[in-house]
């Protein structure tokens, strides 16, 4: 008989939080440690620094470099695919997959499309695919664009052929991101780049996928959303179980129950994977977050981009700050407080923050003056994006 576990709320964080390696007994190692998360999600926002870096730092604290995330990156241990870091190891269970691209059974109109624009442009394909043969890697604008059919959209990636077409490259295992020269992405010959582990066949590399996101995030619904890149929920993978006080089924991490919590007090991304499914974050965890960076100034509550604040089980506030290299400081222009802090929590934070400003290589200033336009990259007195590269 397959057991339910029926878990409190503060059961179903404390999963959520040891899963994502948050607890007082942290890590030590990167490559351990984005092996145990599965990913690392890439963003170009780096108000205090860049999203992976963050969440690396959350994690490991002042001793991490992000020169190690770079190595990882230029050594191919970690290979982006999708807009994520992963490890090298984990893009066997993605090649069948690939090979498979865009599906099999009946495509969705979409996915028609995508088939056909590539099609017609098959001569322009087989020009990148022969120019990085013979030089990659290679930037977007070292390769040519010889499409017959423009990509068209509504978007900013109206006529980006290259770019569009490099996408449904990668998606489709024939090219794969090969790490960066300065701020540009390189690409080169998914063959020369993936590992040679043979792909895992398509629903054993699902199965695996799903035990392994399972893991990572502790507890999930067993059906979801479905993000760029990476499906929110776990399927059949763990055991199932229900939350007091939320509809629905979820999904747990058995090994992850009736452990002992010790909590710590942790800053986090906005795109960290504790808070990275806004509907998961405010049933668990009943915090009301948005990234607030596309908001115009005055319906701004907590900032350009706040930090969730992690204390223990819970997410008790938002840390209001940018970091301007060039003047050297982490501007903090507030804290935000979703529950009443005691003096104990209010130091716990201060450490945080004194080690993010240790580990940025800054001081710390409070000028509340700022806050009208504080980490605005639009504002003219905001730092914007003064921070180190992106891997």
């Amino acid at each position: 008989m397959t057991t339910i576990h029926r878990l409190s709320r503060t059961d179903a964080r404390r999963v959520a939080v040891r899963a994502q390696l948050l607890t007082r007994d942290r890590p030590t190692d990167l490559m351990e440690l984005v092996r145990d998360l599965t990913l690392l999600q890439l963003d170009p926002i780096s108000a205090i620094a860049p999203s992976a870096d963050l969440v690396v730092w959350s994690r490991l604290g002042s001793t991490y470099s992000p020169d190690e995330l770079r190595d990882a990156v230029d050594e191919q241990r970690l290979i982006e695919l999708q807009g994520k870091l992963r490890p090298a190891e984990d893009l066997a269970l993605y090649r069948s997959e690939m090979a498979e691209w865009p599906g099999t059974g009946e495509l969705r109109d979409w996915e028609e499309a995508q088939l056909e624009w590539i099609r017609t442009n098959n001569d322009c394909r087989r020009d990148i695919l022969e120019r990085l043969r013979a030089d990659g890697p290679l930037s977007v604008a070292e390769l040519p664009d010889t499409c017959v059919e423009p990509w068209k959209s509504s978007g900013w990636n109206n006529n980006k052929n290259v770019t569009m077409l490099l996408g449904l490259l990668v998606r489709r295992g024939e090219v794969a991101s090969a790490g960066r020269r300065g701020r540009h992405r390189l690409y080169d010959l998914a063959s020369r780049v993936y590992p040679d582990d043979p792909p895992i066949p398509s629903e054993e590399a699902q199965r695996l996928r799903d035990e392994r996101r399972l893991r990572s995030l502790g507890i999930a619904r067993s059906q979801g959303l479905e993000y760029p890149g990476e499906p929110g929920h776990a399927r059949d993978a763990g055991e199932p179980a229900v939350v007091d006080g939320v509809r629905g089924e979820w999904r747990v991490e058995p090994s992850l129950l009736d452990q002992p919590f010790a909590g710590r007090a942790a800053l986090l991304s906005p795109f960290d994977r504790l808070v990275y499914d806004r509907k998961r974050m405010a049933e668990l965890f009943e915090f009301d977050y948005q990234l607030e960076m596309y908001k115009p100034v005055a319906q701004r509550r907590w900032g350009y981009y706040a930090l969730p604040i992690l204390y223990g089980d819970r997410l008790v506030g938002k840390l209001d700050a940018t970091a301007d290299r060039k003047a050297g400081l982490l501007y903090v222009d507030a804290v935000h407080q979703d529950t009443a802090f005691t003096r104990t929590m209010t130091a716990a934070v201060e450490r945080e923050i004194e080690d993010l400003a240790r580990w940025l290589g800054v001081g710390v200033s409070r000028d509340s003056s700022r806050a009208s336009t504080s980490g605005d990259p639009r504002a003219p007195s905001a730092p914007g994006r003064r921070q180190s590269r992106s891997p």
